[in-house]
């Protein structure tokens, strides 16, 4: 009973990580650090106020929504949608209300490397699309990766020491590939992939978009 009782825990535990740490949070997380460590946090709380709202609706509000009616029309659970030929249509919607995020602060003339965060998560979620149609990676660790290679590029061009966010990174990143495989989600060489893409492609697209 207690091993029982342990396991059910452990499994809790583990889909918890995998809510609080869902993949759409990564353009949020980019701008509320581009806030905290640049001059772009001398911008009116108003300002900032709605171009987070802004990204907030079409990054995580609206994809969950879509994606939520997608999976009830299929008649599919949270595990049903995470098989590889499965994951192409959530894709899709992801890639979709990226894009129009991006082409909307274009259109609203939001400063260029605000504008930078969200092309990063998006170049990130196309990569991931593209190796999903051979291979499953793992959008989660994916996404925390983008964060480390966001830290790692906003402390070269900032000047500040990202080290010890670095570290709560890379710690946050090891217990959610371990949640990812305790769930059945991902493989060990799933989840590190997805951590490894996630690095380049936002050091690359925050770089060069």
């Amino acid at each position: 009973m207690m091993q029982w009782n342990r396991e059910r825990n452990i499994i809790l535990t583990a889909r918890l990580m995998s809510l609080l740490f869902t993949p759409f949070y990564l353009p949020l997380v980019g701008l509320m650090a581009l806030f905290v460590f640049s001059y772009l946090g001398l911008m009116p709380w108003a300002y900032k106020l709605q171009l987070l709202t802004l990204v907030y609706v079409f990054t995580i509000l609206l994809p969950t929504i879509l994606i939520h009616i997608y999976r009830r029309y299929r008649g599919w659970n949270l595990i049903d949608l995470g098989h590889k030929e499965r994951r192409i249509v959530p894709y899709v919607i992801s890639i979709l209300c990226y894009f129009f995020c991006v082409y909307l602060m274009d259109m609203l003339h939001v400063p260029h490397f605000m504008g930078t965060i969200l092309s990063a998560a998006l170049f990130i979620q196309v990569v991931c699309a593209l190796i999903n149609v051979w291979w499953k990676i793992s959008t989660h660790t994916a996404a925390i990766g983008g964060v480390a290679g966001a830290l790692f590029v906003f402390g070269e061009l900032f000047g500040f020491n990202p080290v010890w966010w670095l570290c709560i990174v890379f710690i946050l990143a090891g217990l959610l590939g371990t949640s990812r495989m305790i769930l059945r989600q991902h493989s060990l060489a799933q989840v590190v992939a997805g951590f490894l893409v996630g690095i380049v492609c936002s050091i690359l697209g925050l770089i060069y978009l």
